[in-house]
């Protein structure tokens, strides 16, 4: 058996009087690919900061690669759903990869060859090299999430975190998207929230279908209108684009 990453053991966790997640018992193994879907306000992005440490839970246990969450900053890369700034600030692509080192870094000191090294390993790995220079301000929404997978990668994770990285991006930049992170499966363990319901079936590993409780998905299940419909708590269609792109959509 794999060497565990995560353990999450009856976690529940409980936000302005609010119970999130409930009883959510998993599992993550190294070189696991797992996807998470589940409706807005399921509470998967609570769970990501959970295992990140920026979240307390208030009932059950966590460990992450044996230890409390936080324990091991460096070894877990993010990619959060939406970066807030100001597009006139004045930061290149390479800048804002280059804080992917700071884990790495001591306090007040500048960036080593290392660090200048690993930035540009992350950049050509996700297609930016020709971006390298830009300001952040003019780059498109999909080239904007390669940049922040850019910026955890140069952290050189065990331990990849994506809170919905192909949201408000177009179909073939998400295609591009999901072949990257199939790329990099190969080398760190995988943990990905996202709508992408059709999609997310022929890439990961196994599935984990969280709406506050957690249902997982064996490796070769897929997710088919009654295990959505049961999921989003009302009917949804599934709708493709080129055999490749799925989102669920409410039915009026």
């Amino acid at each position: 058996m794999n060497n565990s990453v995560i353990d999450c053991y009856r976690l529940s966790v409980e936000l302005d009087g609010a119970k999130v997640l409930d009883g959510l018992s998993l599992s993550v193994y190294e070189g696991d690919f797992i996807g998470v879907v589940g409706p807005n306000g399921a509470g998967k992005t609570t769970l990501l900061r959970v295992i990140l440490g920026l979240e307390n839970c208030s009932e059950g246990s966590v460990k992450v690669y044996g230890h409390p969450p936080g324990s091991f900053p460096e070894r877990i890369g993010y990619v959060p759903q939406r970066l807030f700034f100001d597009r006139d600030f004045p930061i290149s692509t390479k800048e804002l990869v280059l804080m992917g080192r700071l884990s790495k870094a001591k306090m007040f000191r500048q960036y080593s060859k290392r660090d200048t090294e690993k930035a540009d390993e992350a950049i050509r790995t996700t297609g930016l090299t020709h971006l390298s220079g830009r300001r952040i301000g003019s780059l498109s929404g999909g080239e904007l999430q390669r940049a922040l997978i850019a910026r955890a990668l140069a952290g050189e994770p065990d331990l990849l975190l994506l809170d919905e990285p192909t949201a408000s991006v177009d179909p073939e930049m998400k295609t591009s998207i999901y072949d990257l992170l199939l790329k990099l499966r190969e080398k760190m363990t995988i943990l990905l929230v996202t709508h992408d319901t059709g999609i997310i079936s022929r890439h990961v590993t196994r599935i984990a279908c969280l709406n506050c409780s957690l249902e997982m998905k064996e490796p070769g299940s897929s997710l088919g209108r009654e295990t959505l419909d049961a999921l989003y708590r009302y009917p949804v269609d599934v709708i493709r684009h080129q055999d490749s792109i799925v989102k669920p959509h409410e039915k009026n």
